[in-house]
């Protein structure tokens, strides 16, 4: 992911606030390892035909504190495989967040309430990564986004941990 781009997708929006991790993965699928057939069923508990809304490019909209619960990688790699490039919400926990910066797998990226109030579901967006700055395009608006921190700029810049090269 480069700072540069600039991200246009579809809004999946749920209303609500601590969606945890048994939401977006239910625990009786965390042995499959197989992350195409882990995607079908990503919010699977809060929405049994998530997985079949969504296309490669898509935005996942929602409340505060989503990912709450385990700290199970499954998460955002359930939601990254169905097409969903990043989560916009009012707060992440902690480990989902890191886990999904970490592992390259989505951008986890903090709006205000406000935002998420405007923004409805269907309603198509770019988000602009050097500008901190996202477009609702269906409606005309622009909303700030909370600038990612340096070291998880840089590490999202690499696409993940594993391919994060720190300077000394």
């Amino acid at each position: 992911m480069k700072s540069k781009e600039k991200l246009k997708g579809r809004v999946h929006k749920y209303d609500r606030d601590n969606i945890d991790t048994d939401v977006i993965i239910p625990g009786p699928y965390l042995k499959i390892h197989d992350h195409a057939e882990l995607a079908k069923h990503a919010m699977e508990g809060l929405d049994p035909k998530f997985a079949q809304k969504v296309s490669k490019g898509d935005f996942l909209v929602v409340g505060s504190n989503f990912g709450c619960g385990s700290s199970r990688e499954h998460a955002p790699i359930a939601l990254s495989q169905t097409g969903i490039r990043a989560i916009l919400a009012t707060s992440f926990a902690r480990i989902f967040y890191r886990n999904a910066v970490d592992g390259g797998y989505l951008l986890p990226i903090e709006v205000e309430k406000s935002a998420v109030t405007r923004i409805s579901d269907g309603d198509e967006l770019e988000i602009d990564l050097e500008r901190n700055e996202i477009t609702n395009l269906t409606k005309s608006e622009s909303y700030p986004m909370k600038p990612f921190p340096e070291l998880v700029a840089k590490i999202i810049e690499a696409g993940g941990l594993l391919n994060y090269k720190h300077e000394e």
